[in-house]
């Protein structure tokens, strides 16, 4: 099954002065053909217009025109088209009883439900992929243009307990492409989703035996939470206790020595959400290198601790591979579109300005921050040590998802409207940009709506910029 996405990639910007405007290109141009190839992608897109002579058939309007685009040497193509990907995205076609989408209420955006097991966008922009549906073709192109790294879920080694867990019988053997990428020097780097009476305890200690034997060049483990909604209608999916976290802890405290005195180093990092169920202090910022599954929840409160306490930089997530490549040698060229899977992987790919219409100046209003249940009360003890106890922490229970979704990426209109007017202050309410898609929240609302009955201020998810915003900056 795939998803069609866009048959012509649209021209979304053209630079001044640049090859592709001598040539007349024009915004909204949608390209047909690049020097008689019809791109699939941004990827083959990227590497037809490297050419130093460009023939594209395009469509303007009712029109179909030729232009020629001659580039002077080391001089940029000069236009950015609108999509990642252009013909279909691969969908997933596993039945995983933990997949958080078959917990999504209807009614939402459409965009929601849209399942990818694409391994382009698991190379432009993280989204995991299962390799259920990856061919020798995938793996040729893969291999051919050194797509790395890659992003891959594999939740258990042994082939019948993944089967089952994919609900999908070829998630038994597909773990054999892992091999293949791993053996010809493609990153990958791996996520577990920990579910409670299915793939952890003995299971997980089997799972990292595996991960050692068999694919030692992992770069990275990342072990996650299962997200429970209470939507959910799968009996064997629970949320994990305070005892099960503890052993979550052991098992991978152990098996971190193992991989470090074996490889001499370690790869596997646990989200933070096993340590906050555990009651538990994250580890500190050494134990996590260079933060590289920050996007999935791994070492993201220490790193928003450490950068509000100004004792390190800020991280974000690493633009890697493609997007690292076209952006180093004149960054202001190139604008990253957008992920075409991004709200159903529900994991925002990067940062996103927000603009409230018609928005006042600063307000004078004393500040409230509003975040998550899990956030809270990191938040209330930053806030205390650093001087700023008097500021309120509004915690928001995530009615709308209900199940153990508590941290701020998933905070709804719904659930924010009904907490601000519980607490009923006389405040400017800095709200994180992790829970907006472009200004709208999950359940379809705007910040402009919430704007018309709070004063609201989106800021980054950013412990400095945090800081800053309190302390007046």
């Amino acid at each position: 099954m795939s998803a069609v996405i866009d048959s012509l990639p649209e021209i979304s910007g053209v630079d001044a002065s640049s090859a592709a405007a001598r040539a007349g290109l024009l915004p909204r141009d949608r390209i047909i053909e690049v020097n008689g190839v019809r791109p699939r992608d941004i990827l083959e897109w990227h590497r037809l217009v490297e050419n130093d002579v460009v023939d594209l058939h395009v469509s303007r309007g009712r029109e179909s025109l030729d232009i020629v685009v001659e580039r002077l040497p080391g001089e940029p193509f000069g236009a950015r088209v609108s999509s990642a990907v252009f013909d279909r995205i691969h969908t997933c076609d596993n039945h995983c009883e933990f997949c958080f989408i078959y917990q999504l209420p209807k009614g939402m955006r459409q965009s929601l439900y849209l399942k990818d097991d694409d391994y382009r966008l698991s190379f432009l922009f993280g989204n995991f992929t299962t390799l259920t549906r990856f061919t020798e073709a995938d793996l040729e192109r893969v291999l051919d243009e050194r797509l790395s790294p890659l992003y891959v879920s594999i939740h258990a080694v042994d082939p019948h307990v993944r089967s089952e867990m994919l609900r999908n019988t070829r998630g038994g053997f597909s773990l054999r492409w892992m091999k293949i990428l791993l053996d010809n020097g493609i990153n990958v780097r791996a996520q577990i989703v920990l579910c409670p009476g299915v793939n952890d305890g003995d299971v997980l200690d089997s799972t990292f035996c595996g991960l050692l034997e068999e694919f030692p060049s992992l770069e990275s483990i990342a072990v996650v939470p299962l997200g429970l909604s209470r939507f959910n209608t799968e009996s064997r999916m629970r949320v994990q206790t305070e005892d099960e976290a503890h052993q979550t802890i052991s098992i991978v405290e152990t098996w971190q020595q193992r991989f470090l005195s074996v490889l001499g180093r370690q790869p596997i990092h646990l989200s933070d959400e096993f340590y906050m169920v555990a009651g538990l202090e994250v580890p500190s910022a050494d134990h996590y290198g260079e933060y590289p599954m920050l996007e999935d929840g791994v070492g993201l409160v220490r790193s928003f601790i450490e950068s509000f306490e100004m004792r390190g930089p800020e991280v974000v997530g690493r633009a890697d591979g493609f997007f690292a490549a076209v952006d180093a040698p004149n960054p202001s060229a190139y604008v990253r579109p957008a992920n075409p899977a991004a709200d159903s992987s529900l994991r925002p790919a990067s940062s996103v300005s927000v603009s409230i219409s018609k928005r006042a100046p600063r307000s004078e209003k004393a500040p409230a921050i509003v975040t998550g249940t899990y956030g809270a009360a990191m938040f209330r003890q930053l806030l205390s040590v650093a001087g700023f106890a008097h500021v309120p922490v509004l915690e928001v229970s995530n009615e709308h998802f209900g199940g153990n979704t508590a941290v701020a990426g998933l905070m709804t209109y719904s659930d924010i409207v009904r907490t601000l007017r519980q607490f009923g202050g006389e405040n400017v309410y800095l709200l994180p940009d992790v829970c907006l898609n472009e200004g709208v929240f999950l359940d379809g609302e705007t910040v402009d709506d919430l704007s018309k009955e709070f004063d609201i201020e989106v800021i980054a998810t950013s412990g400095v910029a945090l800081r800053q915003r309190l302390a007046g900056a």
